[in-house]
């Protein structure tokens, strides 16, 4: 069982939505154009998000808002599901990090028809990145880190009294 990946997706999907709630609540930064200065390059500023990824799919009617949920919840399931076939731990935490970050997306959609963003680096006025919030660097993170193993890491080979057909 991928314990420790399912504590960091519980971890992610809870500190996601700890962290749009002070945003959006406390902090009162709620309305589209609403935003907070936290250093030179990080604001804090309110984005509703009705698409996905970079705004390829936008959901402007309640039938794509729930297109996406059901979308965005088969993946996570589909995710859910790897890790738990995957033996290997570093692809368990990363598997985690996308879970966790996929279920919190989904409950914003369901709650509110928009995925909150907040979350604005920029370095004067070039931003490199949409705003973004906790969620979506958690998936991306785990992507990259899923990647990185894919593409660096590769199995050592078995010593010769480990194959079965020798």
């Amino acid at each position: 069982m991928p314990r420790l990946g399912l504590m960091l997706a519980g971890a992610i999907f809870v500190l996601d939505q700890l962290v749009k709630w002070i945003v959006t609540g406390p902090l009162g930064i709620a309305t589209l154009g609403d935003a907070k200065t936290l250093l030179p390059i990080f604001d804090l500023r309110f984005v509703p998000n009705i698409g996905v990824s970079l705004g390829l799919i936008r959901a402007d009617s309640d039938a794509m808002r729930w297109a996406l949920v059901v979308l965005t919840a088969a993946i996570a399931i589909g995710v859910a599901v790897w890790m738990f076939r995957e033996p290997r731990r570093g692809d368990q935490v990363a598997l985690g990090l996308v879970l966790g970050g996929a279920l919190g997306n989904i409950v914003d959609r369901v709650r509110f028809g928009y995925v909150v963003d907040f979350a604005d680096l920029h370095f004067g006025e070039w931003r490199p990145f949409l705003v973004f919030n906790l969620a979506d660097a958690a998936i991306t993170i785990g992507v990259l880190i899923l990647l990185a193993r894919a593409l660096l890491i590769r199995d050592k080979p078995r010593a010769p009294s480990e194959n079965v057909n020798a």
